[in-house]
């Protein structure tokens, strides 16, 4: 696959926890040159009311590139996935885009075998206070909480140890 490390194409999930989380998707414009959001995808992200949570957010960023056209999904992952993670899995794949933002399990198991290269929320939480984004973990995983996004203890402590580091 080509170098396109600041390329990346994401899942509902994490649009959702990140908007929450921080307030915006500002955090994925800092770390990436591209974040591709796979129409099936945008189409979960705006499926609830216009105040639901992560909707407004995702509206604001204009600078997202949201798909127009759905992707043909192969049988494998048409049957594996939600239309969501397959289409985030299939668009990396054709398009040779080697990162992908994916929270659940099963996603994130079936795209390793796809031979991509995974991120979450996490991972961007920690990624972007690293390099200087300001964000308050503590205060970004209180809000996540109480939107009802729960995170295992194992991934509290990987986050809330980047803010130390």
């Amino acid at each position: 696959m080509p170098d396109n490390r600041r390329i990346l194409v994401t899942n509902t999930t994490p649009l959702i926890a990140l908007s929450v989380a921080t307030g915006s998707l500002d955090i994925l414009r800092t770390l990436y040159d591209r974040v591709i959001v796979p129409r099936e995808v945008a189409e979960e992200v705006l499926a609830a009311t216009p105040q639901a949570p992560g909707a407004a957010a995702f509206r604001e960023a204009v600078w997202l590139d949201v798909r127009t056209t759905a992707i043909d999904l192969p049988i494998y992952l048409n049957n594996t996935l939600d239309l969501g993670k397959a289409s985030v899995i299939q668009t990396a794949l054709v398009e040779r885009i080697e990162k992908v933002c994916i929270d659940e399990t099963v996603g994130r198991r079936i795209a390793r075998l796809n031979g991509l290269v995974l991120t979450g929320t996490a991972g961007i939480l920690v990624k972007a206070a690293q390099q200087g984004y300001p964000v308050d973990l503590s205060a970004a995983l209180e809000r996540m909480h109480s939107h009802g996004i729960w995170l295992g203890e194992e991934v509290k402590r990987f986050i809330l140890a980047a803010a130390v580091s």
